[in-house]
């Protein structure tokens, strides 16, 4: 066998467009969009059914915007991703979709997601065509700048629990907002250090990075998220001594994601590690049973 035929790798058969659009617009990704139910939670309003169809409403308009945001990120880096080890199986990246459809297709849910978010009202809409156009300014430029990259990937994430907030008519506490950019930018990071170890070539900031830098970074904020998060649930408005048993919780699923990221190459994407890890997911889990049984108790 040669070289080159041992390089040769078979991809899965091709998709039909229908298939194509939705592996496109990637709907694993829109669990990030949970958090927009993060104000109706934490305001302990969860006995309010008419805020809850509100969140759900605005949590499905901001899915179809984050699936537009993703159709255009791919037209965009179309011919890298056909160079990358993964993102080569990308719909576009293969031919399954042309430019056209994929463009229609971009259009449409913005305008669905747009439809569908303005009975909410004019500071809902506001949130969202912001959330689109930082996802453009990211897309096009800053995701070629280095730490504004990922800094811009976590003020998407803060935009995204401010705008569950404005969606239910809710007050969220401060100290989450920054927690939420912080384990966003957390998470962020591990992503370019996984990119970084494995020698993909094919997102151009990388060459502004290396692991030592960003192994520095990643330690501070990770303290910082913990110390951030403490302060919230000292400060909380009506759980604030309770919420102080899920702090364990947080340390963990932050120091286990710190060790995957040194001993695996996993961080990649952060959404698999997150769902898939053991520790993590009993982190997580644990989290939200806490949690939910003190907003309960203390409603």
């Amino acid at each position: 066998m040669s070289a080159v035929e041992a390089t040769v790798v078979e991809l899965p058969a091709r998709r039909g467009v229908v298939r194509a659009a939705v592996v496109l617009v990637r709907p694993r990704q829109w669990t990030k969009n949970l958090l927009l139910f993060a104000g109706i939670v934490f305001a302990a309003r969860i006995d309010d059914p008419r805020r809850w169809v509100a969140a759900c409403i605005a949590f499905l308009a901001w899915c179809l915007a984050s699936g537009a945001a993703y159709v255009v990120n791919d037209l965009r880096d179309v011919e890298a991703d056909r160079r990358h080890p993964v993102k080569r199986r990308r719909p576009l990246a293969r031919r399954e979709l042309s430019r056209a459809q994929a463009g229609g297709l971009a259009a449409g849910l913005v305008v669905a997601a747009v439809a569908l978010i303005a009975p909410l009202g004019l500071k809902s809409v506001a949130c969202l065509l912001a959330f689109l156009t930082m996802q453009l300014a990211y897309t096009f430029f800053l995701k070629r700048l280095v730490l504004v990259d990922v800094v811009t990937i976590a003020m998407l994430f803060v935009l995204r629990a401010a705008a569950g907030a404005i969606a239910v008519s809710v007050r969220i506490s401060p100290w989450l907002l920054v927690c939420t950019g912080l384990l966003a930018l957390f998470l962020a990071l591990g992503k370019r250090r996984a990119e970084l170890s494995m020698g993909h070539g094919s997102r151009a900031v990388l060459a502004g990075y290396d692991l030592g830098l960003i192994d520095q970074l990643l330690a501070a904020v990770a303290g910082a998220t913990i110390v951030v998060y403490t302060l919230y649930t000292l400060t909380a408005a009506h759980q604030s001594a309770a919420l102080v048993a899920t702090i364990p919780f947080v340390v963990i699923g932050v120091f286990r994601y710190l060790l995957l990221l040194r001993k695996t190459t996993r961080g990649e994407e952060p959404e698999n590690v997150l769902l898939t890890d053991p520790t993590i997911l009993v982190a997580v889990v644990g989290w939200i049973a806490v949690a939910a049984a003190i907003v309960f108790v203390t409603r």
